[in-house]
């Protein structure tokens, strides 16, 4: 038998064995936050920061869920940038009928006509959000995130308790199509195999951190202490690049699943995931080529080569492919399970979103290459500068 028939069968098999062990043990120390209706002994302020652009049709919606928490000592400031539909409009709608609603929480309307050089758009906006905020605790959402009506009274519990500096909570992704479906719970699945969630919550290792743009709640003394936003001001990944910091500057970091708290429609089509994430692949790979390759090599090798490898391999060789796929399967129906409400049944979908993925990523590289940098909510940030920041930011 070939050795370049053997070779890859020992390769694959070998990395989902590994895999199956780190997280038999793993996925269960990523820790649920349950929902509590119980007020605590003393509640700080908590400053919920949003900041939308062309988001009209969600904003609302987010903002009333915000403003009906039980978590009553909060305030919201919402910042609207620079947005050429109605989304302006909708916070102030929002901001009255709270007024006639004699509501308690503070509700601040922030509207951003200009963008100043050196910034991508919503870390702007949330970085202005955080300079009008008063709170010790301050929480940074999307504005498309909705949220259980205990979602921050439970997770500030949580926070506090924990003693964290910083909490990411990942919310439930809603996804309506079943490849839609197959291509998020893909995203999440690979994202956990390259970034294991448990981690971050491990004290003693500051070398991997996590964010979600969903929920990213932090300690006014910790955002301060790595930076603000100022520190990550050109970075797609501005969420995900949050957490590490958090982590390299030796703070608490503490990742957690909201099953019951929140959830978001990531994308409303596959169409619209396919050119959203274009903006964020090719930069989470540092803007390097052999990264990209690598990262290609490697998806295809461990998540589309192994199905192939059941067909055309016979022998013991072909049982290494099928035990590899079984344990595939497994842990891509566990982390479905883990964090979603959804039970795994697209998982025979799992090679196709590989090759959508690895679609994305060379979609994401090329476009970024040839247009000189990226497009993101109609602004042109060049790549010159993106990678500026990047080589700044991982110093």
């Amino acid at each position: 038998m070939s050795i370049w028939i053997v070779i890859p069968a020992v390769v694959v098999l070998g990395y989902w064995a590994a895999m199956a062990v780190m997280h038999a043990f793993g996925l269960p120390k990523i820790p649920r936050v349950d929902v509590r209706s119980d007020r605590l002994p003393e509640e700080p302020l908590v400053s919920v920061l949003v900041a939308a652009k062309e988001e009209e049709e969600s904003i609302a919606a987010t903002m009333r869920d915000l403003l009906g928490q039980s978590y009553s000592k909060m305030e919201l400031i919402a910042v609207n940038d620079r947005s050429e539909d109605r989304t302006g409009e909708e916070m102030e709608s929002v901001k009255r009928w709270a007024a006639e609603q004699g509501l308690p929480a503070a509700v601040e309307v922030v509207h951003i006509k200009e963008l100043p050089p050196g910034w991508l758009g919503k870390n702007h906006a949330l970085y202005m959000a955080a300079q009008a905020a008063k709170g010790d605790i301050l929480l940074f959402t999307d504005a498309d995130v909705r949220f259980h009506k205990d979602a921050l009274r439970s997770t500030v519990h949580y926070f506090l308790n924990e003693q964290a500096d910083h909490l990411t909570t990942l919310p439930v992704m809603v996804a309506k199509s079943p490849l839609l479906r197959a291509f998020v719970h893909f995203f999440l699945f690979s994202l956990g195999i390259l970034k294991p969630m448990w981690r971050p919550n491990d004290d003693e290792q500051t070398s991997l951190g996590m964010g979600v743009g969903a929920f990213n709640m932090l300690s006014r003394s910790a955002y301060e202490q790595i930076g603000t936003h100022r520190a990550i001001a050109l970075r797609p990944d501005d969420d995900l690049e949050l957490g590490m910091r958090v982590k390299r500057a030796g703070l608490r970091q503490r990742v957690a699943v909201g099953m019951e708290l929140l959830s978001v429609e990531w994308y409303p089509s596959l169409k619209a995931a396919l050119i959203g994430l274009e903006k964020n692949l090719f930069a989470g790979l540092k803007y390097q080529l052999w990264q990209v390759f690598a990262a290609t090599a490697g998806q295809v090798l461990c998540f589309v080569w192994p199905f192939l490898g059941v067909w055309l391999t016979t022998g013991w060789v072909r049982g290494a492919y099928i035990v590899s796929v079984a344990i595939m399967i497994l842990l891509y129906v566990g982390y479905v399970r883990k964090l979603s409400r959804y039970r795994g049944v697209e998982v025979w979908l799992l090679p196709v979103t590989a090759l959508l993925f690895v679609y994305v990523l060379f979609r994401s590289t090329f476009l970024t290459l040839r247009r000189g940098g990226i497009y993101w909510r109609g602004t042109f940030y060049s790549l010159a500068e993106l990678k500026t920041m990047m080589r700044d930011t991982d110093r």
